[in-house]
């Protein structure tokens, strides 16, 4: 038995997006190299995920375990990548796909976004004078964006003055706090200083966008986002584990 790994990432115009996978596909293979790790995207960038099963099982591969890297169960991970998987499950028989958690949350993430910080410029002693914004993508899905405030309440308890979220795009019927909103709701509550901290993976149309709110609200930190982080490296192998520690593959994932 042969078992691949395949990092599914969206996939982007933007060049540094794909840049950004691979790189963090190569840590992964570095911390397992006895693995075969593989890249795919669901749009915009190649090679494509039913592209590379293809391949895959037509080299031989018995197993594939799909990494998604998405850092919430948002509609990404409920609904297309479900579905690319199901499709390519019936046009490979032979070929058995595991579907694996997203990434989120983790303290490994927490980790490398207080680690982001630091490399603005930050350092341990400034938290108690800092007010984050922790700047997400955003979603129109309620639980996505409850597990964005959780981590937010998470990261106050570790010695932030103040800890916010903030999203990038998508609209509830209640609107979602915008970054520059954020940060000037946080000075005008008489925060000494204000950081921005993009809880991203990789660059793009929404990071640049959370860079924008930052600046037109005077933010004093912008943070880089998650990139191809040790963290991150290390939670696509916890997640690998995780799915490979099941006993038996559900029918539902070889049907």
């Amino acid at each position: 038995m042969t078992r691949h790994v395949l990092v599914v990432a969206h996939g982007s115009r933007d060049p540094r997006h794909a840049a950004t996978v691979h790189a963090l596909t190569a840590r992964l293979r570095s911390l397992r190299p006895g693995l075969r790790v593989e890249a795919g995207f669901l749009e915009f960038d190649a090679p494509s995920v039913p592209g590379v099963l293809e391949r895959l099982a037509a080299e031989g591969a018995d197993e594939v375990v799909a990494l998604p890297l998405l850092l919430t169960r948002a509609f990404h991970a409920t609904s297309d990548i479900p579905s690319v998987l199901r499709e390519a499950r019936a046009r490979l028989p032979e070929l058995r796909i595991r579907q694996a958690d997203v990434l989120g949350p983790s303290p490994l993430l927490n980790a490398a976004l207080e680690r982001r910080l630091y490399e603005a410029g930050l350092t341990p002693s400034d938290k108690g004078s800092t007010g984050l914004v922790l700047a997400a993508a955003g979603s129109t899905d309620p639980e996505a964006i409850a597990v964005i405030a959780d981590i937010a309440r998470e990261l106050r308890h570790t010695g932030w003055c103040a800890v916010r979220p903030a999203f990038a795009s998508a609209v509830s019927p209640g609107g979602l706090p915008r970054t520059a909103d954020v940060a000037r709701a946080l000075r005008a509550e008489g925060v000494h200083r204000v950081a921005v901290a993009p809880y991203v993976i990789a660059p793009g149309r929404l990071p640049d966008r959370i860079a924008a709110g930052a600046a037109e609200a005077g933010a004093d930190v912008l943070a880089g986002v998650l990139g191809p982080s040790s963290e991150l490296a290390r939670l696509l192998a916890v997640r690998y584990d995780e799915a490979c520690a099941v006993a038996q593959w559900p029918a539902s994932l070889s049907a």
